[in-house]
């Protein structure tokens, strides 16, 4: 009888005894295996990312962007914002957009003040 020892990638320590065709059937067996592990490890980690860069982008997430482009080097109403985002293919009613443009203000992302009686954002 032959004998062979594998050692796994957790540190196990297998030890085989058989004929040498069994050993090497199951040295390829394991060989195998070992391979689709990593390859579905790989595939899952890259679906993942994938899903991570399709993951929807927050209306906060869009308005940073618009300021780091330059939209707020005027001062804009919620209705100017609004119409930014619908012209990039998202739409949020303005009652919507209050709330999140306010707690980019207390982040200090935005600055508001009020001109002719309409509050206004820009940088």
């Amino acid at each position: 009888m032959s004998k062979a020892t594998i050692k796994s990638k957790t540190g196990a320590t297998i030890i085989i005894e058989g004929t040498k065709e069994e050993i090497a059937r199951i040295l390829s067996d394991f060989e195998r295996i070992s391979t689709v592990r990593e390859v579905k490890s790989k595939m899952s980690k890259e679906t993942i990312k994938k899903r991570d860069e399709k993951k929807r982008r927050t209306a906060s997430d869009l308005i940073v962007e618009l300021r780091e482009e330059g939209f707020f080097s005027k001062p804009k109403t919620l209705g100017e914002i609004a119409e930014a985002l619908e012209k990039m293919g998202y739409i949020y009613p303005t009652t919507t957009l209050s709330g999140i443009v306010i707690g980019l203000v207390q982040k200090k992302l935005l600055g508001r003040k009020k001109i002719n009686g309409k509050w206004v954002y820009g940088k």
